[in-house]
């Protein structure tokens, strides 16, 4: 599942990138509605062993890693900068898929982007001019998404799905590793759905938040394409590897016996 390429990738062919920006390179992830792939979160993993955590994940087939860049102004929390996204960047060939948490995230695009951020998300919370912000990320050579607070409805993206490339599903109050998923994030993958084309390039979801073996199967049927687990990957319980399988195998599992 894991790491398979799909036809149609929606960066491609979006409207809206800019003549004249960087060409984003191609990502090794399954055309949106194929198939739910994981992507290990870095919050979650042990810091002092980062590179070896890192490489971890890799070898165990994860499709991309998910950085989360919080300021302790839009979330309660600090974590990291560019600095470790380029040396996340420097150890991996993996996608980097990072989630700017932060006010104002203009500012620090430019940065982000030259660290080697393949996908950057914005929160349409986070700044009154959500469509400059996603053409600044395109204007650099990123992937554009738009991630949603648990409290904000659908229909707050619904005029940027054809802009955008990756829509994420905050399934906790962002901020804090580890906490416990909240189930109205399914209601919202299945609203946003309903809103995606029928025919033509359409963005991934993704869904962030108390992803584990048991909740990851009831956001890949509410229609998750990428599944952002953290502390279920990063843990004490077992290796990185195991804890990949695991979460693909609850997945598939649950894909084969539904109706």
């Amino acid at each position: 599942m894991d790491g398979t390429a799909g036809a149609g990738d929606p960066g491609d062919d979006r409207e809206g990138a800019q003549a004249g920006s960087p060409v984003a390179r191609p990502l090794a992830w399954p055309a949106p509605g194929a198939g739910p792939v994981v992507l290990p979160s870095l919050l979650s993993a042990d810091f002092a062993r980062l590179a070896e955590q890192v490489r971890a994940a890799e070898a165990a087939g994860a499709a991309g890693l998910h950085l989360d860049v919080m300021d302790g102004h839009f979330v309660p929390n600090l974590t990291f900068g560019p600095p470790i996204i380029a040396a996340v960047r420097r150890l991996t060939s993996l996608p980097l898929d990072v989630h700017l948490m932060v006010e104002r995230p203009e500012a620090l695009l430019p940065a982000v982007a030259e660290a080697g951020a393949d996908v950057v998300t914005v929160h349409v919370e986070a700044t009154p001019h959500v469509h400059r912000a996603l053409q600044m990320i395109r204007a650099l050579g990123c992937r554009a998404g738009v991630a949603l607070n648990p409290g904000t409805p659908a229909t707050a993206v619904e005029p940027l799905l054809a802009e955008v490339d990756l829509v994420l599903v905050m399934s906790v109050n962002p901020g804090f590793a580890g906490q416990a998923f909240l189930p109205l994030a399914l209601d919202k993958l299945r609203a946003l759905r309903a809103m995606l084309p029928a025919a033509g390039p359409r963005p991934w979801l993704e869904v962030d938040g108390g992803i584990d073996p048991k909740t990851a199967p009831l956001a890949a049927a509410a229609g998750a394409d990428l599944l952002v687990a953290g502390s279920a990957v990063f843990n004490q319980r077992a290796p990185v590897e195991a804890n990949l399988a695991r979460l693909r195998q609850a997945v598939a599992t649950s894909a084969s016996t539904r109706p």
